[in-house]
């Protein structure tokens, strides 16, 4: 009996970005399920059940459906063989990683609260400028610790080397420059760089298009 290609839910430069950079990590083929943010795509009946929060990624794999990108993203390094992404349950580092991994989502909640204030509010005088200010704050004072963590040469989160706590990341850090600007953080640029150079970093952006969320490099936070 052949088993179903896996079927990823995503929007394209969302958090889905970082199941399907880590599918094309581990070589696992994948049928991807596009849809918009605004076209009502997310409200299908066939979508909600598949994922209750209507929010991307949804990742129909080995007979059930996984909705969170940080737990798909360990889910996949447990049950898939032949790889070094993810140090084994005893590792000195197995720690580490699992920080790492979710740390990436502390940074990811000051963006996506900038996202809103930024992007999605229908109108410009619903923004606010002091919780803007916060936010970007935040996620500044956040970005330090991943500098740090990068001193004395480390190309990656783990001494080891690349590992799937830098899919998390590296998806958060692209989508941090938005917002802080990176002339304080040189070493996370050069982060970016090697991340963005990997054969599977490439052959996802490729397989899921243009992002749909940014239309400027950066976003200046306005004056009031």
């Amino acid at each position: 009996m052949t088993e179903a290609k896996p079927i990823l839910h995503s929007i394209a430069g969302s958090r889905s970005f970082r199941v399907l950079w880590l599918l094309c990590e581990l070589g696992v083929d994948v049928d991807l399920q596009p849809y918009q943010i605004t076209d009502g795509s997310l409200q299908q009946d066939a979508f909600k059940v598949l994922s209750p929060a209507r929010r991307v990624p949804a990742l129909e794999i080995d007979g059930i459906t996984l909705i969170e990108s940080g737990a798909t993203v360990q889910y996949l390094c447990e049950t898939r063989m032949g790889h070094s992404l993810m140090p084994a349950v005893g590792d000195p580092e197995r720690a580490e990683w699992l920080q790492w991994i979710h740390y990436s989502e502390t940074l990811g909640v000051a963006i996506q609260n900038l996202n809103m204030q930024h992007l999605f509010l229908p109108d410009p005088a619903m923004r606010s400028i002091p919780v803007m200010g916060i936010e970007t704050k935040r996620l500044a004072i956040a970005l330090k610790a991943l500098e740090a963590r990068l001193a004395d040469g480390r190309d990656f989160l783990l001494a080891s080397g690349f590992s799937s706590a830098d899919v998390m990341m590296g998806f958060t850090v692209t989508a941090a420059s938005h917002y802080v600007h990176f002339d304080a953080f040189p070493r996370l640029v050069a982060y970016q760089d090697r991340l963005a150079e990997r054969p599977a970093y490439r052959q996802a952006q490729q397989m899921e298009g243009p992002q749909q969320f940014y239309t400027r490099d950066f976003y200046e936070l306005p004056q009031g």
